[in-house]
C-alpha cells in the first residue's frame, strides 16, 4: 500500500527528497488546506458541552489543527465522551453480583425457608458493555482529533536541522 502523500513543508523539513522549485510550486498548489474561520460548536450540543467545544477548538486552532471541517467530529468526540462519563458513573453505583431470595418449598409447596445466594447481574454487564463501546469511541475520535499523545505525534512537522555555518557561507552567502 503506498504512503499517504505528504505536504511539501514536510518533504522540504525532512530533507530526504530533493524538489525544483517548479515541483515545489505545483505541489503547493495542489496541496488543499481547509479555512479554520466558522469553528463554532454545533446547535445540537448541550450548553456544557458548548463551553467544552470552545475550550478545546480553541486549542487545536492554535496548534493548526483544526479546521472548519472538523466541527462534527469534535462534537461527536464530546457527545461519546459525555455518554461514557454518565455510563461509567452508574457503574460506579453498582455491583457486578446481586443477592437473589429464593424460598425452599416442601414436596407439597410448603414454605421451609428462604435461602440467599449471589447471581452476577445482567444490567451491570450491559453497562460495562456500553461502557466499552463509548471508550473505544472516544479513543478513535480522540486520535483522529490529536488529542491524544500519539495522535500529535504523528502531526508534528520536525524543525529543520540548523548547519554550522562555514567560512564560505560567511564571506559569499548561502548557496
Amino acid at each position: 500500500m503506498p504512503k499517504p502523500k505528504e505536504p511539501v513543508a514536510l518533504i522540504l523539513l525532512k530533507g530526504n527528497k530533493h524538489l525544483t522549485k517548479k515541483e515545489i510550486e505545483e505541489r503547493k498548489e495542489q496541496e488543499i488546506k481547509a479555512p479554520a474561520d466558522k469553528i463554532r460548536a454545533p446547535s445540537y450540543l448541550p450548553k456544557e458541552l458548548k463551553k467544552e467545544f470552545k475550550k478545546i477548538s480553541d486549542e487545536l486552532v492554535r496548534i493548526e489543527i483544526m479546521s472548519n471541517l472538523d466541527v462534527d467530529a469534535l462534537a461527536r468526540f464530546l457527545m461519546s465522551q459525555k455518554m461514557y462519563l454518565q455510563v461509567s458513573e452508574e457503574l460506579l453505583k453498582r455491583q457486578p453480583v446481586r443477592t437473589v431470595l429464593e424460598t425452599i418449598k416442601d414436596e407439597e409447596g410448603k414454605v421451609l425457608g428462604v435461602q440467599e445466594h449471589e447471581v452476577v447481574s445482567e444490567a451491570y454487564g450491559e453497562l460495562l458493555q456500553m461502557q466499552d463501546k463509548l471508550f473505544k469511541q472516544c479513543r478513535a475520535a480522540a486520535g483522529d482529533l490529536g488529542l491524544t499523545i500519539s495522535s500529535r505525534c504523528r502531526l508534528v512537522v520536525p524543525k529543520p536541522k540548523e548547519k554550522p555555518e562555514t567560512e564560505f557561507d560567511k564571506r559569499f552567502g548561502e548557496v
